[in-house]
């Protein structure tokens, strides 16, 4: 794959959809045209696909009786031609509201306009004529058609609600159309032709604005889409529309799986788009994995008519427009984070309580490093215990160095059991370390540095031998610390402390998020104010294993090892949550860390987090990545304890969200990476 292919997001299974807010002119469907041709070449210029229109917008909505007029339709039939012409030049499929004739009847449509020629025509099924409105004065429904196929223009094309139009040329492109009132509905028709295939969905509305209706439009747009597994775009009228009675803010949305991808501006006062790069593959992966959706299309599905068309196909490299968070783990939004580390750490603590009330224990055991992940298990604990009324003194918190525990960490242990007013003790594990290298006949025990993976797994091991024979002395259960991000890349020794335990409540909780939710615990009332300068020390701390000791004033790095954790989360989700293609990964993580600058940092990022990575560390990282998740470490993750889930698409348990055979092999992933990724 050429470069420039590579780095297209139409490559990547994206299709550019934008919503055209055009400024209205009630009555002049000449002028209305202008406006329509304007806005998609500007929106070929920018590489759109497809392009919505409001609610009849080439003549505009509320004109009333105007509708009835001869010489209007007739102006609005040629305007439809120019749009039709318009698109051919800029390469768009543009859908375009029209007050359309056939027979005797008039019909609200959307006029679905491509390559120089109209390719259907869609009639509007639920007329509203209630409060404000009184469409069933001037046109008939979708079901009052007596055919499925309309002349306009001097072409006979398919009509009728429901169309699926298909693009030949770009696999999963495919779009139906609905008409304001129709998503209202209990029962909107877009709901059918998503059964029926349709990944986006496409909304032309007049829907006058009160205090209150943006955010409902905004919620039904978002709702629909996480329901329906789509894309939603809604497009309603706005400046210029006649105000005799009601008012137009032009809201223009387009969601995805019940995320807001792109928000135009209301109240505004001139034509412009709204655009966003919708993730049709990821749509379609989606379903593919959602039982759910099958079996109701299967039930509830009808057949539909597709249109096919042609797409343009240019393959330009640029910039995604969409929202992408670096960390999927942790939202951007400061607000939405806040929420989303209130209920992590809840799960966090509800689940170990719910342990601890079915297993009659009224303590456990920990061992507490000074690093991330024990210390976010053990303020899980501390609060755990506070709910129970069981006293923090029944949490036995044991510290254990060794060769290479440095002063910091050890400080930083001790400093937080003493501020949480948990028990705590030392166990100096390197006698019994080196009794065993002794006893095996290790190097070590020779006086030879010789610092081998037995010489780590040696001291991890008696760790966890520790651990749960103080569990047996004290009647108690050994807390797990091993987080989501170690156990995907296998980062664990099998059967000691990052990788068994009674109870693990990290299990579910990316390293990304557990950096943030310490974060939040400190600046919070949950646990005390007393540990909160230790917290800080800790989250400033390089993450290591301590198991080597540092050479030449260097600490055993674990992301030197594994890769930095920011890019392995990011790829975990993706790969996890949604099954995306390795090379589809690289290239949104391309998109998201490729070129960060300062200003386009959310507040809520730390300092040490603000790096770039180029296209070649990425697809390095991503190789080492999908070996160890592939390949080599299955056989950890399908033995793994109990711990609640709590992200997601977030659960490696072999009893939830993810099972793998523990003798798989990484090639397909690696062959695609390595053929579809420029080096």
């Amino acid at each position: 794959m050429a470069d420039a292919l590579f780095h297209s997001p139409k490559t990547h299974g994206f299709v550019r959809v934008a919503a055209a807010t055009p400024v209205s002119h009630p009555g002049d469907p000449r002028a209305n045209g202008q406006e329509h041709v304007a806005l998609i070449r500007q929106a070929g210029e920018q590489g759109v696909d497809l392009m919505v229109f409001p609610e009849l917008s080439l003549s505009a909505y509320a004109i009333d009786d105007l509708h009835m007029q001869a010489a209007l339709l007739d102006e609005v039939e040629r305007q439809i031609a120019v749009a039709a012409e318009a698109t051919a030049e800029a390469d768009v499929v543009a859908v375009v509201g029209a007050p359309i004739r056939n027979g005797d009847a008039l019909y609200n449509c959307a006029v679905v306009i491509g390559s120089g020629e109209v390719l259907g025509v869609v009639p509007k099924t639920y007329l509203p004529n209630y409060r404000e409105y009184y469409e069933k004065r001037w046109f008939a429904p979708a079901t009052a058609r007596a055919e499925d196929v309309i002349a306009l223009n001097g072409e006979t094309v398919d009509f009728a609600p429901g169309l699926l139009f298909e693009a030949v040329n770009r696999p999963g492109f495919v779009f139906s159309v609905e008409i304001c009132e129709d998503y209202w509905a209990p029962l909107p028709p877009s709901t059918r032709a998503a059964l029926a295939g349709a990944r986006i969905l496409l909304n032309l509305s007049a829907s006058n604005i009160v205090i209150g209706k943006a955010d409902e439009r905004a919620m039904l747009s978002a709702s629909h889409s996480a329901r329906t597994l789509s894309a939603y775009v809604f497009a309603a009228s706005g400046w210029g529309e006649s105000t005799t009675d009601l008012a137009w803010d032009g809201q223009a949305t387009i969601h995805e799986l019940g995320s807001k991808l792109a928000e135009g501006e209301r109240f505004a006062l001139d034509s412009h788009l709204t655009i966003a790069d919708v993730d049709v593959d990821r749509i379609g992966l989606d379903r593919l994995r959602n039982g759910t959706f099958a079996e109701c299309a299967r039930n509830e599905g009808e057949p539909a008519a597709v249109v096919p068309f042609m797409a343009r196909q240019d393959h330009e490299a640029s910039e995604l427009i969409r929202p992408l968070d670096r960390f999927p783990f942790v939202p951007d939004d400061a607000g939405r984070l806040d929420q989303d580390c209130y209920e992590a750490f809840n799960i966090q603590v509800q689940g170990l309580m719910r342990r601890m009330t079915a297993t009659g224990a009224k303590s456990l055991v920990i061992g507490v490093s000074g690093g991330l992940d024990s210390t976010q298990a053990l303020l899980v604990a501390c609060r755990a215990f506070d709910r129970l009324d069981l006293p923090r003194t029944d949490i036995l918190a044991f510290t254990m160095p060794a060769f290479a525990t440095s002063d910091a960490t050890k400080s930083n242990a001790w400093a937080l059991m003493t501020a949480l007013g948990v028990t705590g003790a030392e166990i100096d594990i390197r006698p019994a370390a080196e009794q065993m290298f002794k006893d095996i006949g290790h190097p070590y025990a020779e006086g030879q540095p010789v610092h081998d993976i037995t010489f780590e797994n040696v001291q991890a091991g008696l760790r966890t031998d520790y651990l749960f024979r103080l569990a047996n002395q004290h009647r108690a259960f050994v807390l797990g610390t091993g987080d989501l991000s170690e156990l995907a890349l296998g980062w664990a020794t099998y059967g000691v402390g990052d990788h068994m335990s009674h109870y693990n409540v990290n299990g579910g909780v990316a390293k990304t998020l557990i950096r943030h939710l310490i974060r939040w615990v400190a600046a919070g009332d949950l646990i005390g104010a007393g540990a909160r300068d230790t917290l800080h020390a800790i989250l400033n701390t390089e993450i290591s294993p301590e198991l080597v000791p540092a050479k030449d004033g260097v600490i055993q790095s674990t992301e030197g090892t594994v890769g930095p954790y920011a890019l392995n989360d990011f790829f975990l989700f993706y790969i996890s949550r949604f099954g995306l293609k390795p090379s589809k990964v690289a290239f949104l993580a391309h998109q998201a860390w490729g070129d960060a600058g300062a200003g386009d940092w959310p507040a809520n990022t730390p300092e040490d987090e603000k790096v770039e990575y180029d296209l070649a560390t990425i697809k390095a990282w991503l190789r080492k990545f999908l070996i160890r998740f592939f390949q080599t470490s299955q056989f950890k993750r399908s033995a793994l304890p109990n711990g609640p889930k709590v992200v997601t698409g977030g659960s490696l348990s072999p009893r939830g969200d993810w099972r793998a055979p523990s003798d798989g092999n990484a090639r397909v992933w690696l062959d695609e990476l390595d053929a579809n990724v420029p080096d």
